[in-house]
């Protein structure tokens, strides 16, 4: 439509006109693309306020359309959010801990192992949900 919409003239409130002027889905269908939807046509008289006699959009008019349209395809290249989620949830490492009391219980636990070793000793540290016991 983008092409179509550059390479014809464009009108409102009719298919065609007598002076060659198109609307834009016929100007699409001319430059390769097929849609038919008459919902389009509805709506772009609607927006432009076409009271059922055709006339040459304005550059307002095909400014908007023209915005909208880039817009549409701009939005067709970018990934889904899905799929963005998806990327950042494979480059960040998996949390040790689901939430945040988990989080304390293991420094805790970890304090306790820290008082009763003495320094320079070694004694592997209990998982985030296990208890220390002495």
């Amino acid at each position: 439509m983008l092409r179509g919409i550059e390479a014809n003239r464009i009108i409102v409130g009719a298919y065609t006109d007598r002076k060659g002027g198109v609307c834009p889905m016929l100007a699409a269908h001319r430059n390769g693309g097929r849609t038919s939807l008459a919902s389009f046509a509805h709506a772009w008289d609607r927006y432009t306020g076409a009271r059922g006699r055709a006339r040459p959009a304005s550059d307002r008019e095909l400014h908007t359309l023209t915005a909208m349209l880039e817009a549409s395809v701009a939005r067709d290249e970018l990934p889904s959010l899905d799929d963005v989620a998806r990327e950042v949830r494979k480059m960040r490492p998996p949390r040790l801990f689901q939430r945040f009391d988990e989080y304390e219980r293991a420094v805790a636990e970890l304090g306790v192992i820290r008082a009763l070793n003495p320094q320079g000793e070694r004694t592997e540290a209990p998982g985030p949900r296990s208890a220390v016991t002495s």
